[in-house]
């Protein structure tokens, strides 16, 4: 599971990997329309698909004379699992964290400077 998650992050690096992603979440492509709004030529989005289809996030499939390229969303689900696993993780710590901080500021510790001395009125009997 490590490597598939480190080989989709190793993927996800490089910003023009990324924009192919999100163009393609909207809808499949071919290789040339991927590369058209890019001063590149087809052979090196070709290469950019070929990192992400190692990665298991996107897939080609034959339609007639096409090879459209086909986001494969469920990768994003074991990414989704192992953020959130680290999420929850950093959030049940801040939890912890709120609550140490609130009994610190709700302890004696908390209380107003001079509060615990005696004036001389208190101290005398009557």
């Amino acid at each position: 599971m490590a490597d598939e998650l480190s080989k989709v992050f190793a993927a996800l690096a490089d910003p023009t990997r990324r924009d192919i992603v999100a163009r393609l979440a909207v809808s499949d492509a071919t290789v040339s329309e991927l590369a058209a709004p890019y001063d590149v030529s087809i052979q090196a989005v070709s290469k950019h698909l070929k990192v992400l289809e190692d990665a298991g996030l996107v897939s080609r499939t034959r339609e007639a004379q096409k090879r459209p390229v086909h986001l494969e969303a469920e990768v994003f689900d074991l990414m989704t699992k192992w953020i959130e696993r680290y999420r929850k993780r950093a959030e049940e710590r801040y939890q912890r964290l709120d609550a140490l901080l609130a009994e610190m500021n709700d302890g004696p510790a908390a209380s107003e400077p001079g509060d615990d001395i005696e004036t001389p009125q208190e101290g005398k009997a009557s």
